[in-house]
């Protein structure tokens, strides 16, 4: 490592650490030098499934089957192609533990274009039928429920159209998080197709630069919402086909958009039957043995990175999502969990030991480290995202500073405080130095993606940011001429904390699915609790589309936002500057990249000629007003006048009329 650590050099309360740090580096260069040492490159370790798994051989015109098994007595090959008989196809054992097998297509039972398939795993005097660990597609009978592996090779070959996009040009990231099959407003689950011609225009339209898709890797159980996976290869098949999923990434980023994958690699699922648990028969296989190796909390199982063969499993499935289906980048959840022994839970990460002293799991940063650094050489300029709540010190910062890699942290602590809040306090009650520390709260050098939700705040149990404002009343008074004084609250106040959000939170804003228009209630996936409903689980568009309704000029105004975010670099500006904070009225101005920023979160008082001091002299005039009459507001202010600055006591001042419960944003005509 170099003589002087950016992390260190970056934060003096860091410097009793930094043998610690030094460590955390060591330890990530002796284990890459090891694989490249065995390996050649990074990228080649990272390529597992071209060995393991289904792999086509075209000189000698079959497939070879190949498993890492250790444990086990015994593996056979079986499927619809041998009618599931276990003596036609036995793999053998090599020396290192793999198992493999070559079907010829010669042979009497050749494997073929969407085979059905499982393997019979022997250990002791027990036999089970397994889902392949390396499986690249599994699908689900309608009637039985059970999962198969199926051999996917169509003749004709997905055609990309996408040569000439890369997320590099992507600097002021606004993220689309969605869920594919709760996109659609049927009830039932949605498809890539569905998404890709009848969403996807939206996202583009809304100005959206990002899409960050949940439950893509393949998972038993739909109501888990992606995070049980139990197939590290395979799309999932619920909502179409491997090429469905090409078709969407495709036309996104023709659209301009990049698109994350979120992705598992914290935990597994624990079923036996679909997922990695116990494959060979000796609880020590991909995941810890005993109790070390199970997530209370999450009922899951634990991966063991220590072990070079699961290092490679997960890396190699990182290199498939991008090589194979062109994502751009991951947000990795569960990190938290990931980093300490711990998994973070009762732990108040309130002093720099707990991130380098106590039940730290440096196999685990390893992991973390490798995958953000094999990433980025795949993909120049992808987009890695944590989700770690404690706040790790180096997270997004390089390896070779002595961070753990990431472009980005989730700004988790943003929408737990705004739920708070609004449970908690009347709006009298808001405090705008509290508001102003917690969305300032972020490292240095550490960029945040902020949000005011996601879908956390809104799964069942809670509900949607729009919900809390408004509650029932938006069953009955969201037609445009219907004036409600809860709904109007809750309307302004909706646009407020998304503004604030975006343009104070960090350097990347995110929204979920729907929720841009004030989408009510809350998510529920069909379980038995609900009777196996999907009313709760899919995109209500046609509120939206609905002219008559006040939905729209939510939507309108996410629109104008997103926008303004990024004709004005925002986010990928220096953090803001405060200029103004007035406790009596409730009045925060702020600057950031040359735009000033007037929020008004008092119930009542709208005051005229309020002054300030800005940064530079000018003329202003406003370039988005949260108080438009075409996004449900009361035109209270004239988007026509022009405001000139004044110079007192040698400062620029300006002079503003500032309406309570809104928000306006002015440029400075000169750089306009």
């Amino acid at each position: 490592m170099k003589k002087e650590i950016g992390l260190v050099a970056d934060d003096g309360w860091l410097k009793p650490y930094e043998a610690d740090i030094i460590q955390r580096y060591d330890f990530y260069r002796n284990r890459l030098e090891k694989i490249e040492k065995g390996h050649g490159s990074l990228e080649s370790f990272a390529s597992g499934d071209s060995y393991y798994g289904f792999n086509y051989d075209k000189k000698a015109k079959g497939w070879w089957y190949r498993e890492w098994a250790p444990a086990a007595d015994g593996l056979a090959l079986i499927g619809d192609f041998n009618d599931w008989d276990a003596e036609l196809h036995p793999l053998t054992q090599d020396e290192h533990g793999t198992w493999g097998v070559f079907v010829a297509d010669h042979s009497e039972h050749p494997l073929m274009h969407e085979s059905l398939l499982k393997v019979k795993v022997q250990n002791g005097f027990q036999d089970r039928d397994r889902l392949p660990a390396y499986i690249k597609r599994a699908v689900q009978d309608e009637k039985t429920y059970d999962f198969k592996g199926q051999i996917w090779a169509p003749k004709k070959k997905f055609k990309w159209s996408d040569k000439k996009f890369s997320p590099k040009a992507i600097t002021n990231p606004v993220i689309y998080e969605c869920h594919i099959g709760m996109a659609q407003e049927k009830e039932g689950v949605g498809t890539y197709v569905e998404f890709a011609d009848e969403v996807l225009p939206r996202v583009a339209k809304l100005g959206y630069n990002c899409l960050q898709m949940m439950a893509i890797q393949e998972h038993p159980y739909y109501g888990s919402f992606g995070y049980h996976v139990s197939n590290f290869f395979a799309p999932t098949s619920r909502f179409g086909t491997p090429e469905d999923l090409k078709y969407l990434i495709d036309k996104a980023h023709g659209l301009g958009i990049a698109v994350i994958m979120d992705a598992v690699y914290s935990h597994a699922v624990k079923n036996i039957a679909e997922g990695l648990n116990d494959f060979d028969g000796s609880d020590n296989q991909y995941f810890h043995k005993g109790g070390r190796g199970y997530h209370t909390g999450w009922d899951s199982k634990l991966f063991d990175y220590s072990r070079t063969e699961v290092l490679q499993f997960l890396l190699s499935s990182v290199r498939y999502w991008i090589e194979e289906f062109h994502f751009d980048g991951f947000r990795f959840d569960g990190v938290t969990s990931m980093l300490y022994h711990h998994h973070g839970e009762g732990v108040a990460f309130d002093h720099y030991d707990k991130y380098f002293k106590d039940m730290v799991d440096w196999d685990a940063i390893c992991f973390l480290q490798l995958a953000n650094t094999l990433t980025h050489e795949l993909k120049p300029g992808a987009i890695n995202i944590a989700e770690d709540m404690s706040g790790m010190p180096g997270m997004c910062r390089s390896v070779e500073d002595g961070g753990i890699g990431f472009d980005y942290r989730l700004g988790m602590g943003i929408p737990d405080y705004w739920i708070k809040t609004l449970k908690h306090k009347a709006d009298e009650e808001w405090d705008i130095y509290e508001m102003w520390d917690v969305l300032n709260n972020r490292r240095y050098k550490e960029k945040t993606i902020a949000y005011a939700e996601s879908h956390d705040q809104a799964l069942v149990g809670d509900k949607t940011l729009a919900f809390w404002l408004m509650d029932k009343e938006m069953y009955w008074h969201m037609s445009k001429g219907d004036a409600n004084p809860v709904i109007d609250r809750g309307m302004a106040l909706h646009k407020m904390l998304r503004l604030f959000t975006g343009a104070l939170g960090g350097e990347g804003y995110l929204t979920f699915i729907g929720n841009e228009f004030g989408h009510p209630e809350w998510i529920d996936f069909p379980r038995e609790g609900n009777g196996w409903s999907y009313k709760y689980a899919r995109r209500q568009w046609s509120l939206v589309d609905n002219e008559q309704l006040k939905y729209q000029q939510l939507n309108d105004f996410d629109g104008a936002m997103i926008h303004l975010l990024k004709r004005y670099q925002v986010l990928s500006a220096q953090p803001a500057q405060q200029l103004n904070m007035d406790g009596t009225n409730q009045v925060i101005v702020f600057e950031r990249n040359n735009l000033i920023f007037v929020f008004n979160f008092s119930t009542s008082s709208s005051v005229a000629d309020y002054r300030f001091f800005i940064n530079q002299p000018g003329t202003f005039q406003i370039v988005l007003d949260s108080d438009d009459t075409a996004f449900g507001g009361h035109a209270r202010c004239d988007a026509s006048v022009f405001h000139t600055t004044v110079e007192v006591e040698g400062r620029p001042q300006l002079s503003l009329y500032t309406p309570c419960r809104s928000v306006q944003v002015y440029a400075n005509q000169i750089n306009s």
